[in-house]
């Protein structure tokens, strides 16, 4: 039960609240009441909640039943759901699209300047793939380290046996002198390299064996599938090395120099260089 102290103190806040006042606007001139108006703490606390009741409502419709809604977080329907990630799929289409053409006139300036030989490629766009390898950033240690061995070895006959392009730093596949050389017209697509039996076959670079077999005509054959599309071919091997699915690294014996095959004619290797279907000159990649 409250003590009448309580009583007192309570019934005086509630008269405080009800109690009424009167707002009277009067004429200047002749001291005539305009305006009356009786107002208390109550009304003003009652018109203060229904105007914001007033402005919750209006803000709840507008959320509802208006596009507004979209753009407040977790009111999105899903078809602006779905607009927003399809207009970010293109603009990534877009930007791989221009990336892809920026590259296109660059691989056609480097042509025009000499940098790249005209009948090493099959088309512009074969280059793209390639200038995204050779666009990589070597640090400052591996730069520095690079000129010391080049300079170091570049009146060193022995190490001449591979060669840097396109990225790729293709190594000779065996020491040898040349027999024949590369003629598309006369359908040779390899280079012979005489050797002397059971010299080591090498990986002209690093890759995946994908043929590992004997035939009647070529002899031991081993094929290996490089990164950028390129696949080099070794025919008339005395033995094999390695097996189909074998992993490889460049410079890596995959096989021996023999003398297989109906086509062969004395120990040698007849070495291929395919890219994309088409075959290439080693001559072009490689010192022998």
């Amino acid at each position: 039960m409250p003590t009448p102290k309580k009583r007192k103190k309570s019934k005086a806040f509630w008269n405080n609240i009800k109690f009424r006042y009167k707002l009277t606007i009067v004429n200047e001139n002749t001291l005539e009441e305009v305006v009356g108006l009786h107002v208390s703490k109550l009304n003003g606390i009652s018109v203060l909640l229904s105007v914001l009741t007033v402005l919750f409502l209006m803000a709840s419709l507008i959320v509802a039943f208006t596009p507004l809604r979209n753009y407040l977080p977790g009111y999105m329907n899903s078809e602006i759901r779905a607009q927003v990630v399809d207009n970010a799929l293109r603009v990534d289409s877009l930007q791989q699209l221009v990336e892809r053409q920026n590259l296109y006139i660059m691989n056609i300036q480097d042509i025009f300047r000499g940098k790249i030989k005209a009948d090493t490629i099959q088309s512009i766009d074969s280059l793209t793939t390639l200038r995204q390898d050779t666009l990589m950033e070597r640090t400052k240690r591996e730069e520095e380290f690079r000129k010391q061995y080049e300079e170091k070895e570049k009146y060193n006959l022995t190490t001449l046996t591979a060669m840097s392009a396109d990225g790729l730093n293709f190594h000779c596949p065996t020491r040898g002198i040349i027999s024949s050389s590369f003629n598309a017209e006369q359908k040779h697509y390899g280079t012979d390299i005489a050797a002397s039996p059971g010299e080591s076959i090498l990986a002209t670079l690093d890759g995946t064996v994908i043929l590992s077999t004997y035939t009647a005509e070529t002899g031991y054959v081993i094929q290996v599938q490089h990164r950028q599309d390129f696949i080099s071919t070794y025919k008339h091997c005395g033995s094999l090395l390695k097996k189909e699915g074998d992993t490889v690294k460049g410079g890596e014996a995959i096989a021996l120099v023999g003398n297989t095959g109906q086509l062969s004619t004395g120990p040698h290797l007849h070495f291929e260089l395919w890219h994309r279907g088409h075959a290439i000159n080693p001559e072009i990649y490689i010192v022998f």
